[in-house]
């Protein structure tokens, strides 16, 4: 009798794998997914995997059983140890992998972990982990002999290959943040490279991140950088999440550049060098951020969210940058095309030392307008997709101008605001933008009854 593995449905998200370890991920789970990737790789004639993994306490033990399970249908594994996710990216661009796996919880609480995935060097996502779901219930596994190699972590390739990309002599003086990450050591190897004065806080390795939660969209997580800015009177400060692809930022004044800000800043380099291009933004980004690319020459694109989906679209339009409110910045103009905090933050600061401005007077220019942050409000991970369908039900009834690529979109009164159900929480995800402060207590007012209407607090 054929035995398979049953995931829980809740952990098997639209473009990554994530959960709650010791409720519904276990090590089964992460053996199950090797030997099920390591099948799905076969059929395609591929041998190698790389794996790496970040500083949570349960990464390690899943990283083996994940290993275990690759090797067990016939792939050759090479683990490149503690690593940020682009950091492991980037060993599967260098080796040419068939399958790469990051061990993962990126920027959740510390009880959380799971697994990004690239099959091919390409995203491995939507209906693709739907299969791989069916795959491991059916449990017809490929059996063969293969191999585990530790080959070490690539921390210096991974900076040496960024640096290249560094181009001025000069450099700011800087306060980075790494949250107790796996892209620590990464941050610390950047810091002694790069032209200027460094201070690095939050370096060592910590997977219950004692000093605040890594995700550097959220304010509260980006007052010890603040305060540290302030401190050392720094031109910029930087933050990164728990697994290294998101960026936060700070100028010297404190005040915090969103995503959609930061993408509309690079776009003036990248716009530079390759004219007319398409940039793309999810659709949590500010209407000022498409105006502004379309301003300097660029053709804007707005795609749905998620890191897998901006990558692939990425490919589809051969854009060379794209981003997302979440703080993934992508980079295929002289990079790889996937979501790395670390080389945006080398980027922007070379741009910044090129250009002679300063983040904060970069900031000052951008368009103004006024809006929320990203709020996420919690619900039950029953119902959040549902609510969205509700709300999308109701608004098809009215005359209203609708976006709905992802969640709903709603144009109105010369700005906009969103609701859509998050694919790595338990939440549904808002933002308004409008003109002034009335207007926008006025479309607030209008999520407020969408969800009222739906029995959302």
């Amino acid at each position: 009798m054929i035995v398979g593995h049953r995931f829980d449905r809740t952990i098997m998200r639209e473009y990554d794998i994530r959960g709650i370890v010791g409720k519904n991920l276990t090590t089964a789970d992460a053996l199950a997914l090797g030997r099920s990737l390591g099948t799905i790789a076969a059929g395609n004639n591929g041998q190698l995997a790389v794996v790496g993994y970040d500083g949570r306490h349960s990464s390690p033990i899943l990283e083996e059983e994940l290993c275990r399970g690759l090797a067990s249908s016939g792939m050759y594994v090479l683990r490149v140890g503690l690593v940020p996710s682009p950091g492991l990216y980037f060993a599967s661009k260098v080796l040419k992998a068939d399958v790469a796996v990051m061990v993962t919880g990126s920027h959740n609480p510390s009880e959380y972990n799971g697994f990004k995935m690239m099959v091919e060097n390409k995203p491995f996502y939507g209906e693709q982990i739907q299969e791989l779901r069916e795959l491991a219930l059916r449990g017809i596994w490929r059996e063969a002999r293969g191999g585990v190699m530790d080959i070490g972590a690539i921390v210096s390739g991974y900076v040496t290959r960024m640096m290249r990309d560094y181009t001025s002599r000069k450099g700011l003086k800087i306060v980075w943040d790494p949250g107790n990450g796996s892209a620590a050591p990464s941050t610390i190897a950047l810091a002694k490279l790069m032209p200027g004065e460094h201070y690095v806080i939050n370096d060592e390795v910590d997977g219950t991140f004692p000093n605040h939660h890594p995700d550097p969209t959220v304010p509260e997580n980006l007052v010890q950088l603040q305060e540290a800015v302030a401190e050392a009177e720094a031109d910029i400060g930087i933050a990164f999440d728990g697994d290294g692809d998101r960026i936060g930022v700070v100028d010297s004044q404190g005040r915090i550049l969103w995503g959609d800000q930061l993408l509309a800043i690079l776009s003036r380099d990248v716009l530079k060098n390759v004219p007319g291009a398409s940039i793309i933004a999810d659709v949590k980004a500010s209407q000022m951020l498409f105006d502004e690319v379309a301003r300097l020459g660029g053709d804007p694109v707005m795609a749905p969210t998620g890191h897998s989906i901006i990558k692939s679209e990425m490919a589809k339009r051969d854009a060379p940058l794209a981003g997302e409110m979440s703080g993934h910045i992508f980079f295929a103009d002289k990079y790889y095309g996937y979501d790395d905090a670390l080389y945006t933050a080398v980027r922007l600061i070379n741009y910044l030392v090129v250009s002679g401005k300063s983040i904060d007077e970069l900031r000052d220019e951008l368009p103004q307008v006024v809006n929320t942050p990203e709020i996420r409000i919690d619900v039950d991970e029953s119902r959040k997709f549902a609510i969205v369908d509700e709300i999308k039900e109701r608004l098809s009834q009215t005359d209203v101008d609708v976006n709905d690529i992802d969640g709903v979109r709603v144009n109105e009164n010369g700005g906009w605001w969103l609701i859509r159900a998050s694919n790595t929480q338990n939440a549904l995800v808002v933002r308004c933008e409008a003109e002034d402060e009335s207007s926008l207590e006025t479309l607030k007012g209008r999520v407020k009854e969408q969800f009222s209407l739906s029995g959302v607090n």
